[in-house]
């Protein structure tokens, strides 16, 4: 049996368990999505505070029933609570809500830019590659969607907050061309976000979906690191047109980088292809290239997945340089080898 159809089956499973107060598992408000992996069945249910023992034998049923259909696979099922279950709770029963996904306002095309990884230079990138569209003469925004580590406003030089509208709308930063939003410009120096997933998420969508972008041809999003919260909320609510993964050449970058492609798969978002960022050194003296941090291992993992390898971006002083000025390469050094790197994959993109 395919992961997918076991699913199904723990999913019809679950119909058949009754809730306190009404309503079945299958549809409580409550219930994660359901994991499949070579030797587990992993769910979580989240209840009130309060109606954890309420939900004991709730428990122990899921348990019997993904037993009964899951073959030799482990039964991994949490109960948990928190308070942000609390009001949630209060319909328990009722059918999950579909999130429905919308377009963002004015935009005709968003593109994600990811990684599993941090310290690839993800943002860098997607920054570069919002200029190279630009310069392709698209209208073009970017949204830093990394609540935790916000690096758009040092890349691209901004100042100041975005102003904020009579309405609550935020007016985005304007640079070289872009209109640009990011949690970085509300924050005051060494400012930590220290917040849990759910809020992060919540403010993720106010930056995306109460900023005046105007009319854009494309918006790129440059997601956070890693497989969470954020990433999930966005695909579920955001019509993106796909997502580009960007990784250094090493193994232990492309471990992570297979995750994040993983998890777009699992969410039906199309990929469009994987960047090798850091691909080699160029040395300045002789000419010859020196891959440090492995050769084409991004390239391969793309052949080896059935996708699209874009491009490599060399490993240079100038692109670490201006990125730390605010004046990306793209923007300020256009007929670089750097600049063109970049280029040439918008191009492809």
């Amino acid at each position: 049996m395919s992961d997918k159809a076991l699913e199904q089956s723990v999913r019809e499973a679950l119909a058949d368990i009754k809730l306190p107060g009404g309503g079945v598992l299958a549809e409580y408000q409550g219930l994660s999505d359901i994991i499949v992996t070579k030797s587990a069945v992993a769910f979580a249910i989240t209840v009130a505070p309060g109606m954890e023992q309420a939900f004991q034998p709730i428990l122990e049923a899921a348990k019997q029933a993904v037993s009964n259909v899951a073959g030799d696979k482990k039964p991994m099922i949490s109960l948990t609570s928190d308070k942000a279950a609390a009001q949630k709770a209060q319909s328990a029963g009722q059918p999950k809500p579909t999130v429905q996904k919308e377009p963002v306002k004015g935009v005709k095309t968003v593109i994600a830019v990811a990684s599993g990884k941090g310290g690839v230079g993800k943002s860098t990138t997607a920054v570069n590659l919002a200029l190279a569209f630009a310069q392709e003469g698209k209208k073009v925004g970017i949204l830093d969607a990394d609540i935790y580590g916000p690096s758009i406003p040092k890349l691209l030089g901004l100042q100041g907050k975005p102003a904020v509208r009579e309405d609550g709308i935020f007016a985005p930063h304007e640079a070289y061309g872009l209109k640009v939003m990011s949690i970085g410009s509300m924050l005051e120096g060494d400012q930590a976000v220290m917040w849990r997933g759910p809020m992060a998420s919540s403010a993720l969508k106010q930056l995306l979906r109460e900023t005046d972008w105007g009319e854009l041809d494309l918006l790129v999003l440059d997601l956070p690191p890693g497989t969470g919260d954020v990433h999930i909320s966005l695909v579920q609510q955001v019509e993106l047109t796909g997502a580009v993964i960007v990784s250094t050449p090493q193994d232990l970058a492309l471990i992570d980088a297979r995750k994040a492609i993983d998890m777009f798969a699992r969410t039906q978002t199309r990929i469009l292809g994987l960047i090798e960022n850091m691909s080699y050194f160029e040395c300045p003296d002789c000419g010859s290239q020196h891959h440090i941090f492995g050769d084409h291992g991004a390239e391969n993992t793309a052949n080896e997945l059935g996708l699209k390898f874009l491009g490599g971006i060399p490993l240079q002083m100038a692109i670490r340089e201006n990125s730390d000025s605010g004046k990306p390469v793209v923007a300020t050094m256009p007929d670089s080898p750097e600049a063109k790197a970049f280029l040439e994959i918008a191009k492809k993109l």
